[in-house]
């Protein structure tokens, strides 16, 4: 009996606890709450990454207008919004978000809050913002 209950309290902390932050993610507007992209994370070697793969409240040709430098007017789909992030304990750290709404980059943190639930906060200075994506899933 003793060996069945923690097989099983193993089994309900493991998934968690190994859980990898790639794949596609449903972004939420944490003002609005609303859908707004699904976004990939990718590991690339010892960082992550994120590439809008496509827009939920926008046309798909929108272009990121506000963006500076050679971002400038370029579309969002396709776009590399995270940069830069590396694995640190239970969360993910040191890179760098782009909001293509208004074009700023922001100091990132990620951590998942659940296995499909990713808290994603952006900082600029001592201001932050912190939004939950959802993981997509096939069902």
């Amino acid at each position: 009996m003793k060996k069945t209950s923690l097989l099983l309290m193993l089994l309900l902390v493991m998934p968690l606890s190994h859980a990898e932050i790639t794949g596609l993610w449903k972004t939420i507007d944490d003002e609005t709450g609303k859908a707004k992209s699904i976004v990939e994370i990718e590991q690339k070697g010892d960082y992550y990454i994120a590439t809008v793969r496509e827009l939920l409240l926008k046309p798909a040709d929108t272009v990121c207008d506000k963006c500076k430098g050679e971002l400038k007017d370029q579309p969002v789909i396709g776009m590399q919004i995270l940069s830069d992030l590396q694995k640190d304990g239970d969360e993910y750290s040191g890179g760098e978000i782009l909001d293509p709404a208004n074009g700023k980059v922001y100091r990132c943190k990620l951590w998942l809050e659940e296995a499909d639930k990713l808290k994603v906060r952006g900082y600029l200075a001592f201001f932050f913002r912190t939004q939950t994506w959802h993981r997509v899933t096939n069902d």
